[in-house]
């Protein structure tokens, strides 16, 4: 704002356009009269002022991003005929929006929790939106449960405070949750800032190439910079003192023009090894080995520019797994099936139909459909018809370009049940290893003491003796005992 200090200022106008008489006096009858309805300008602001904010996420509510670019760094013809993939060198535009999961749009963005990591790439064949996590995990399974899951993590109706009872209930009731709460209690559920933490597509996605063969896929970005964290007391700590944290320190580092970056990796699975596959490929709480299936760096994501507003730009985004250009494809993941309904139809209520034909959301390729109207609709096709089937050249689909891939079976008999057990589908085996064979000593440390200092807080000791018994005894006796001896209780691990 400063380099516009000496600039003559621009005519005030109302949203139509039209200048304005004054920006300070209402129209009043005399200087000590009332108010007169005539003054539109004066209706029109304040109307205007009370419509200011739209409604706010129910999750992801608290975030921030910015803008830049994916550049192609190898070939990868071999698994996907994606357009923005097909080239060396080639360049797509994006916008990232990161967030917190649970925390409020006026919550501080340094506390625990996990960080959506939500990518949307302007290519020229329509919109591609990779919506994941600074986790490669998920606490539940099958997205009937996510609602649920939600509540618990949210304030609680009676009180309107927030409870860490309901969230240590939820989670122990889930086993499934074990790993992404492991994961979570680590410090890397309060990461340094947005630029020192990996992303993750999370699900398992399909990937189709030219030939039309098949891949399962998984994607990881991971930080250029490093992966940096914060202690709890440190995050703590910096809570209270700038509850922005993350968000100054994104904007400051891109207009230093220290430009963070991510290195896109894939884990790649043939698509006839996941019927044999010793766990479930589609399960969100568990992670491909990468001894089974090693990373393959493909290309690097650049963000290289601010927003211009942070309301239009980044609180207006609207970004939905849905959004899959060909290419690339959904998997049975449960979780992925659910949010495919559920992110669009959030942007709907939030920020009306036509939330795509908002600048941000805006295809940078041509749109030809026969949807029309709404509210705060101004995108049209002219006189091009607006019904299906005609005979005067409206848009039709190519079934041969761009057609369902082939060769997708699923069969089975209609139930609501669980996934298919595998040997290796134990909730408690991943989180274990990530635990014994992946933390450092000062990481177990300071995983206990993470622990132990959420589940000191309005926790009562018979729940908490259930999370010890059935939920970190089970992850591994080791870390079970530990967390009771930080709590104070007697409790018998084996």
């Amino acid at each position: 704002m400063s380099d516009q200090v000496n600039k003559k200022p621009p005519v005030t106008t109302n949203d139509a356009g039209i200048p304005t008489a004054n920006d300070e006096h209402s129209l009043s009858v005399g200087p000590n009269g009332p108010l007169l309805l005539q003054d539109h300008y004066l209706v029109q602001k304040l109307a205007q002022f009370n419509r200011e904010r739209v409604p706010e996420r129910v999750v992801h509510a608290r975030g921030t991003g910015a803008f830049g670019y994916f550049e192609v760094t190898a070939d990868v013809s071999q698994w996907s005929k994606a357009a923005f993939l097909n080239g060396v060198g080639k360049r797509t535009p994006l916008v990232v929006r990161f967030s917190t999961v649970a925390g409020e749009l006026g919550s501080a963005d340094t506390v625990r929790d996990p960080r959506g990591f939500a990518i949307k790439f302007y290519t020229e064949e329509g919109n591609y939106d990779l919506v994941g996590n600074n986790t490669p995990i998920f606490f539940i399974r099958d997205t009937i449960k996510f609602p649920d899951f939600i509540h618990s993590q949210k304030r609680v109706p009676r009180t309107g405070l927030p409870s860490h009872t309901a969230q240590w209930d939820f989670w122990t009731l889930y086993p499934e949750s074990a790993h992404q709460v492991t994961y979570l209690m680590t410090d890397r559920g309060t990461p340094r800032t947005l630029r020192h933490m990996n992303g993750y597509g999370s699900h398992t996605y399909m990937w189709i190439n030219a030939k039309g063969e098949k891949f399962w896929v998984k994607y990881h970005f991971i930080s250029d910079q490093g992966v940096e964290n914060f202690t709890n007391a440190e995050a703590g700590a910096i809570s209270g003192q700038d509850p922005n944290f993350h968000r100054r320190d994104l904007i400051e580092a891109i207009d230093r023009k220290e430009y963070p970056s991510w290195q896109l990796k894939m884990q790649i699975m043939p698509y006839e090894d996941a019927a044999t596959y010793r766990f479930n490929p589609f399960d969100l709480t568990k992670v491909w080995p990468h001894s089974d299936y090693p990373l393959i760096t493909i290309g690097r994501m650049v963000l290289d520019r601010n927003p211009a507003n942070m309301f239009n730009d980044i609180e207006q985004l609207a970004l939905s797994p849905a959004n899959m250009v060909p290419g690339i494809a959904a998997s049975p993941d449960k979780m992925l099936q659910g949010r495919i309904f559920s992110y669009p139809d959030a942007h709907r209520y939030r920020i009306g139909t036509n939330y795509n034909q908002l600048p941000v959301n805006q295809p940078q390729s041509e749109v030809n459909n026969y949807n029309k109207d709404g509210a705060m609709s101004y995108r049209h096709n002219g006189d091009q018809p607006h019904y299906s089937p005609n005979t005067f050249n409206g848009p039709q689909a190519d079934t041969q370009r761009y057609g369902e891939p082939e060769g997708v079976v699923i069969s089975g008999e209609v139930a609501r049940t669980a996934y298919t057990l595998h040997p290796e589908d134990n909730d408690f085996i991943q989180p274990g290893n990530l635990y014994r064979n992946v933390l450092s000593e000062t990481e177990k440390e300071h995983l206990v003491t993470n622990i132990v200092a959420h589940m000191s807080q309005g926790v009562d000791r018979a729940l908490q003796e259930r999370v010890i018994n059935t939920y970190w005894s089970q992850v591994d006796p080791d870390l079970g005992r530990r967390v009771a001896k930080g709590l104070g209780l007697e409790v018998s691990v084996r």
